[in-house]
């Protein structure tokens, strides 16, 4: 079965994921715990192996930090910003 996502990239929502969290002011570790709540278990490793594009993410993964982060699904699709020349 081909790949959907060609290259070392495991995702294309893992930065935006990134963001929406540092936004909210959680850890890691605290939207782990979240989403547990949900029943959804990702540990805090895969969520950094999701922000850094290592891991993939499921549709109910997806719904989940939808839901706990409050952001629209589609949100998360939303191109990469380019970094500045300076960083």
């Amino acid at each position: 079965m081909p790949r959907i996502i060609e290259g070392e990239n495991k995702n294309i929502v893992g930065h935006n994921v990134r963001k929406y969290r540092q936004m909210r002011g959680l850890s890691q570790q605290t939207l782990s715990n979240r989403l547990e709540t949900l029943a959804i278990y990702i540990c805090r490793g895969s969520i950094s192996r999701i922000e850094d594009k290592q891991r993939t993410v499921t549709d109910l993964e997806l719904y989940g930090l939808s839901q706990i982060l409050n952001v629209p699904i589609e949100k998360f699709f939303e191109p990469e910003e380019p970094k500045a020349a300076d960083e």
